[in-house]
């Protein structure tokens, strides 16, 4: 069916998936005058995760749908991103890449995964949220779809956006059902209060910390504005149990070569999110003519490059720029997936990159991205 003949602001879109992806996808398209109804399998919205660098090309998106002041708020403005050996000898001391034509924004925003969903969420009407709903099964019937959910409920849309995660009901049941691929890595993730981590974030600098003998490294994310800094301990594990269960002692136990002040760090905390660290490898296609995949549900990629939640934003974005700009609705996904997979495909490559001792860069996505 072409747009012109039905109103943008008509279309039924179905959005599954409340994540950062989905709620950013329907901020996106509410900037373009289109509602879209968010499914999430969640029974509450809650503060999970921590801290995440927001880039320049994704502040822009921001700042099209008239939120950047708010992210501006919660967020802070990072110059310098370190790479550090295991004891805080500074290996290289590096500018954020220029990702834009602005010579000016060789910077990112670190904020808290919590406060950017929240800020998402602030932007839409309650009555476009719909909790404790999972998706179980999904029909393509070609110009639209039904979506089936775990609790008896269903709804039929012109457009079904799965923002899914890496997991995806839809890519499983209709695109691929290529498997995730275990990185052989934990992530044992919390957040700390600022008072307690000895000085080591003095300032904005985003610092890596890494063990050239073991290969673990320390993720040290300010935050400032809550007086807090996101720590990420990502260690090498042979256990790919999808939420691992981890004692202190065994984290500890990862961190003995380090900064006795890491370890101190690490002996306070009580409670650590552990994951199994998993990506999948680039898909074909992402998209039929009415239901598309976005986020980690398209390209889900490990986390060293910091591109997951960037990625998933910058998809809602284009995403909703290509439904404005199209005839129809399979012509909007054809020119979506042509915009965003070239890099999302880059990104997943050079995410599989840990940052090393001996690296030259703090990032490898320089040579691809880099504005000259």
């Amino acid at each position: 069916m072409r747009l012109k003949e039905k109103k943008i602001s008509k279309l039924k879109v179905v959005i599954i998936g409340g994540g950062i992806g989905g709620a950013a996808t329907a901020v996106a398209l509410k900037n373009q005058g289109i509602h879209a109804d968010l499914y999430e399998q969640a029974p509450v919205i809650k503060e999970v995760g921590a801290g995440i660098g927001m880039r320049p090309p994704t502040v822009k998106f921001f700042k099209d749908w008239g939120i950047y002041n708010e992210i501006e708020r919660k967020s802070e403005k990072s110059s310098f991103m370190q790479i550090l050996t295991s004891t805080g000898e500074v290996l290289i001391n590096e500018e954020w890449p220029l990702l834009t034509n602005n010579p000016e924004d060789r910077w990112a925003r670190l904020i808290h995964r919590a406060d950017l969903i929240d800020i998402f969420f602030n932007q839409l009407p309650s009555e476009s949220i719909h909790l404790n709903h999972k998706c179980d099964s999904i029909i393509d019937y070609g110009d639209h779809a039904e979506i089936h959910f775990d609790n008896g409920n269903s709804v039929v849309a012109d457009l079904v956006i799965a923002a899914d995660g890496i997991r995806s009901t839809v890519r499983s049941k209709l695109f691929s059902n290529v498997e995730p691929v275990y990185s052989h890595t934990h992530a044992y993730r919390a957040v700390v209060e600022e008072k307690e981590t000895f000085n080591l974030a003095p300032d904005n600098t985003f610092k890596v910390f890494v063990d050239g003998e073991t290969g673990n490294h320390v993720y040290f994310m300010p935050l400032h504005h809550r007086k807090q800094v996101s720590f990420d301990v990502t260690v090498s594990s042979a256990d790919a149990s999808w939420r691992p269960e981890v004692e202190k002692k065994d984290i500890l136990q990862c961190l003995e070569n380090f900064d006795s002040k890491i370890q101190k760090i690490a002996e306070k905390i009580d409670n650590y999110t552990c994951r199994s660290i998993y990506d999948i490898d680039p898909l074909e296609r992402w998209h039929s003519d009415c239901i598309t995949l976005l986020g980690d549900a398209a390209h889900a990629m490990l986390h060293h490059q910091g591109q997951g939640a960037n990625s998933a934003i910058q998809d809602g974005g284009v995403l909703a720029e290509s439904i404005r700009d199209a005839a129809t609705i399979p012509e909007a996904l054809q020119i979506y997936q042509a915009r965003r997979k070239p890099i999302t495909d880059k990104y997943q490559e050079l995410s599989r990159r840990p940052p090393k001792v001996e690296a030259k860069t703090a990032f490898p996505e320089k040579s691809v991205f880099e504005t000259p």
